[in-house]
């Protein structure tokens, strides 16, 4: 299997971020770590092994960032605004840096990304797929957290309201809501067992508003003993592997 390790100044966000990327062609997708987790959390997880089969056929690339969970929405130590402002630097660094070296790396003039994602990991991929879905127009999402009053705590600022899919999706209307409708597919995956609680009523919550929007998506609930943890999320990740490339 190719692997391929890349490090490279952002400007975005003002230092250097580290990328790994598996496979030699397919459908290029990003994979985001889990909470505070880094770019080499999906290997370490076992989540590169269970689809090597695919990536050795060569349906799909994955590409798998730093995240700025733990200097953003998980530095407790500062107000959500100010969290907000620097998710937006990691969201100028995958649209500005990680999108078009995508574009370049795939020999494509307008990327079609996919998206996935476990735990926090799930929030951006949803938050990515819902902002800008004719860049992402699937996310996969395991045992997310959508609502980041829940993180941060309420905040009247506009950055962390634009970033909370549980704020800003009851009053996407009009263009904005007809764009995303034609390009978004978001399918929510989560378990019943330990540790999911939280994970469980948020994604119910998206669930319904998505249907309220008319917003293409799944959601998939699995059993009363399948907890948040990586064991659960490499089956679900297999899975839905399978039928989005297959």
């Amino acid at each position: 299997m190719t692997r391929r390790y890349l490090k490279s100044y952002s400007p975005a966000v003002g230092r250097d971020m580290e990328v790994l990327v598996f496979g030699h062609y397919g459908r290029p997708i990003i994979a985001f770590p889990s909470g505070g987790g880094r770019f080499h959390d999906f290997e370490d997880n076992g989540m590169i092994a269970v689809i090597g089969h695919l990536l050795e056929a060569g349906k799909v690339k994955l590409y798998c960032p730093d995240s700025l969970d733990n200097e953003s929405w998980l530095k407790s130590d500062i107000d959500p605004h100010w969290r907000a402002i620097r998710h937006q630097a990691y969201q100028d660094y995958i649209l500005k840096d990680l999108l078009p070296f995508i574009a370049s790396d795939c020999q494509i003039d307008s990327p079609n990304v996919g998206l996935v994602g476990c735990s926090m990991g799930a929030y951006h991929a949803a938050n990515f797929g819902l902002k800008f879905p004719e860049h992402f127009p699937y996310a996969l999402c395991m045992s997310g957290r959508y609502d980041l009053d829940k993180i941060t705590g309420s905040s009247a600022s506009e950055e962390v309201y634009f970033n909370n899919p549980m704020a800003y999706l009851p009053n996407l209307h009009g263009e904005a809501l007809e764009h995303t409708k034609h390009f978004a597919h978001i399918i929510l995956v989560c378990g019943q067992g330990a540790f999911e609680d939280k994970c469980l009523e948020e994604t119910q919550r998206l669930s319904e508003l998505l249907s309220i929007k008319g917003i293409s998506h799944e959601k998939h609930l699995w059993g009363h003993d399948v907890e948040h943890h990586w064991y659960w999320w490499r089956k679900q990740f297999y899975r839905y592997m399978e039928q989005a490339l297959s």
